[in-house]
């Protein structure tokens, strides 16, 4: 069984380490708005950041993949994948939260 890297997916990440401060949701801003994936970013109480990617399959992975090590002030300890949430279908862009 093929996956079909176009096919839209809709998956959740959380990633921890040096990631608040260090422009990490801007970041990913630009990076999803480059890969046309749509969702959203947001800082958790815990230090922690959230992100919702929505868009075809390939490009959720690329984002994945950058999440991995994010902006250059960054240090990312670990990307998890989350089970999906309560939040509804993705905004028609990508948005800091």
């Amino acid at each position: 069984m093929s996956v079909d890297a176009a096919a839209p997916v809709s998956r959740r990440f959380r990633v921890t380490g040096r990631v608040q401060g260090v422009y990490f949701r801007h970041g990913t801003r630009i990076e999803a708005e480059r890969l046309g994936v749509k969702g959203f970013v947001r800082n958790l109480s815990d230090g922690s950041v959230e992100v919702l990617a929505a868009g075809a399959a390939e490009a959720v992975e690329a984002l994945r993949a950058w999440l991995g090590h994010g902006p250059p002030r960054a240090r990312v300890a670990a990307v998890t994948e989350l089970p999906p949430g309560a939040e509804g279908p993705p905004p028609s862009g990508f948005e800091i939260r």
